[in-house]
């Protein structure tokens, strides 16, 4: 029968001191600063995983985990505990193929703000949405949508060295959001690379991609002729124009008023001349 270490009836393990291991910036308070790590952690939090995660944050804080590495659909790591061997530790998600990023990548380059956002290294705030609305997800919305597995005899899912790998992703996401791209299966350069050619501003009438070098030559001519320009109207039929108003001055409406004004304000006609001969 396998035994509960966590258990108040056996003593409290002590991790092994660890030198140069991987130690979470934050000493206090929460850990994840940015919008998307902090939904990540958020997201593990309220799926009832809170209480087993916070065993964690001082593993993460003291340095215990020795390596992490972040693979299309798999984070694996290395995390010395109260034994000699460290233990080995792996957190899988579904990592989207082909297929389901062409589409993400469409949606994407067909906003000038996602990309925007993209290329200035910033997760845009909808682009959840965008996942959702093709039935894909960005973020796990809990323990079901992930594979998790710890070579510790703890019984509990996740242990306290799942939950310092945790921390210490989220921070590897706060400074690299396409982190969680590359989890999900597309890498910084491939998305970038495809935003780039998948721009519909990019299109033909055939709707292939044409690259901006392309269209260098005829980049900066008018895409159709300028509108005609009409002539000004007399500062008389501007006053033809306006709506009834119910006012007057001296017993004239305001428009029979200004009539005068405008009339004298208005330019003399141009002379014809008459050519010597």
């Amino acid at each position: 029968m396998s035994r509960r270490y966590d258990s108040p009836f056996y003593p409290a393990s002590k991790p092994r001191t660890v030198e140069g291991g991987l130690r979470a910036r934050s000493a206090r308070g929460k850990i994840a600063t940015t919008w998307w790590s902090t939904r990540f952690i958020e997201v593990l939090e309220t799926s009832g995983m809170g209480n087993r995660l916070t065993r964690g944050r001082n593993y993460a804080r003291r340095g215990q985990v020795l390596s992490l590495e972040l693979d299309a659909g798999m984070v694996t790591a290395s995390v010395q505990g109260s034994r000699s061997r460290p233990y080995r530790v792996r957190i899988g998600v579904t990592a989207y193929g082909k297929d389901q990023w062409a589409r993400v990548e469409d949606r994407l380059a067909g906003d000038a703000w996602f990309v925007a956002q993209l290329l200035a290294g910033e997760m845009p705030p909808d682009i959840e949405k965008v996942f959702a609305e093709l039935g894909l997800a960005l973020f796990p919305s809990g323990s079901r949508d992930l594979s998790l597995d710890c070579s510790c005899p703890d019984w509990e899912v996740p242990c306290k060295h799942l939950a310092a790998v945790f921390y210490l992703l989220a921070e590897q996401f706060d400074d690299d959001p396409f982190a969680i791209l590359a989890w999900r299966g597309r890498s910084r350069d491939e998305l970038l690379a495809r935003l780039n050619t998948a721009s519909p501003t990019a299109a033909g009438d055939t709707g292939q991609a044409v690259p901006l070098t392309e269209l260098l030559d005829v980049f900066y001519a008018f895409a159709g002729d300028l509108p005609q320009r009409t002539a000004a109207p007399s500062g008389t039929s501007l006053l033809d124009q306006l709506p009834p108003l119910a006012l007057t001055v001296r017993g004239l409406s305001l428009v029979d008023a200004l009539r005068p004004a405008y009339a004298a304000l208005a330019p003399e006609p141009a002379r014809a001349t008459v050519a010597e001969g």
